[in-house]
């Protein structure tokens, strides 16, 4: 029988697909490190994360309140409690106060959809130890056991993907007052009891009870990942676990492990690189820039405005990166109205200029500052200039483009074409329209067949 040339074709194409559906990884990182991020989540580039637990309760300071008060014993966190409750008061009494009784999910799910984000990270876990589901083995220090009564994990997941957004779950790996923990921490880590009996059961419940997009795992600095066995646990993930083919990991896996293994990096919190990383990242950053966690005692000042929320999406995303925006919602449910107007002006914002951030790649150059500093994005050979001050004036330069007879220059939101003038080698000069108002400050050029 005579073989076609479309028959083998085909069959090359099924033992190509068969070989990457049959990749195993094994428990170790230059394996685990080896896998492909599923292509999702470079397209979203944005995405929200919520910081939600007992800390909202005392709303005060930071999320991280427990310590303050009890290890680190921050004056302010100590007269704080001394003013506004009575002796013997305990962190663990905050838990009955956590009531989330005006916690809708659908409305959480419709602010996250307006604000044009393509993902969001719930804390299901913080490193007081407090779980947003109905942990097997947190008991009594859990929502449905206390606090709201309800499985809020589950209850915002159901919401977020009814909206077709891409839902994580983040997961601190230690908790700073667990005694079983700080037993394991008393040996120098040579005792996994935690690990066995808490850390990794939950990590396990959490993947398949709720099958998360994302897993942005935090609070593993103390330990190694040998002691958090989180090769062996990722090893699953990826090879057998009901979200192994579209999963994303982070970085934070134990004692030396962020910015060198994982799937994207953090790095550190609010990671800011200066040049073009030749990694996948992520830059988390809170609308509040004091605390993660809901504060009562904020101020406008400490927060940021809806300009310097763009400024910062589009640097991150013209260096590869995607970005991850933090609200701490209120211990009754609420997301504050400042920030719901920050989200909402983020997404009437990409709702013109969104084609220059979802599925965007880093272009051969990533900004410039010739007329006003200018941030690149591109899809094949569509480049574009995206610049965050208004430049006064109506020509404009851009310095890097090559430019041809083809080349089609528009300004997002207006799709009457644009004069321009090649410059001597390279670049370009444009003649603007008047700018349109946005609250945002940016506005997007789009040039078509550039290189």
């Amino acid at each position: 029988m005579q073989v076609t040339r479309s028959q083998i074709s085909l069959f090359l194409c099924l033992l190509s697909c068969a070989s990457s559906l049959g990749t195993r990884y094994t428990p170790d990182w230059a394996s685990l490190d080896a896998r492909p991020l599923p292509e999702w989540y470079d397209e979203v580039k944005f995405g929200i994360f919520v910081h939600w637990g007992g800390f909202s309760v005392p709303a005060f300071g930071s999320e991280w309140f427990w310590w303050y008060w009890k290890v680190a014993l921050k004056p302010e966190y100590i007269l704080f409690m001394v003013k506004n409750y009575p002796p013997g008061f305990s962190y663990t009494d905050f838990a009955p106060d956590f009531h989330a009784q005006f916690f809708d999910p659908d409305e959480w799910a419709d602010i996250f959809e307006a604000s044009g984000a393509k993902y969001v990270v719930l804390t299901s876990k913080h490193h007081e130890g407090f779980t947003n589901w109905g942990s097997p083995t947190s008991w009594n220090w859990n929502s449905v056991d206390n606090g709201p009564h309800r499985d809020l994990v589950g209850d915002l997941g159901a919401a977020i993907r009814k909206r077709s957004l891409h839902y994580g779950l983040y997961h601190s790996l230690y908790e700073w007052f667990n005694p079983i923990y700080l037993s394991d921490k008393q040996s120098g880590f040579k005792t996994q009891e935690f690990v066995e009996k808490k850390a990794m059961p939950e990590l396990y419940d959490l993947v398949n009870r709720y099958k998360p997009d994302l897993i942005w795992s935090d609070g593993d600095w103390e330990a190694p990942d040998t002691y958090w066995n989180s090769t062996g646990f990722l090893a699953w993930l990826y090879n057998d676990s009901p979200v192994k083919d579209v999963v994303v990991t982070n970085d934070r896996w134990g004692l030396g492990c962020y910015c060198k293994h994982g799937g994207y990096y953090n790095c550190a919190d609010k990671f800011t690189p200066g040049e073009l990383p030749n990694h996948k990242w992520e830059k988390c950053q809170s609308v509040d820039t004091v605390s993660w966690g809901y504060r009562r005692n904020m101020k406008l000042s400490e927060l940021m405005d809806l300009p310097s929320i763009i400024k910062d999406i589009v640097y991150v995303v013209a260096l590869g990166g995607n970005y991850l925006l933090n609200v701490g919602p209120t211990s009754d449910g609420m997301i504050a109205p400042v920030f719901e107007e920050r989200l909402r002006g983020i997404g009437a914002w990409l709702k013109v200029n969104g084609e220059a951030i979802y599925a965007t790649k880093p272009w051969r150059v990533q900004a410039e500052n010739a007329t006003v500093p200018v941030w690149y994005t591109s899809k094949s050979s569509t480049v574009y200039a995206i610049f965050t001050s208004n430049p006064m004036q109506n020509s404009f330069k851009l310095l890097t483009p090559k430019t041809s007879y083809n080349t089609v220059v528009t300004l997002l939101g207006n799709p009457e074409p644009l004069k321009w003038a090649p410059l001597q080698t390279t670049g370009l000069i444009v003649l603007l329209p008047d700018l349109p108002f946005t609250p945002a400050d940016a506005w997007t050029l789009k040039l078509d067949e550039v290189a």
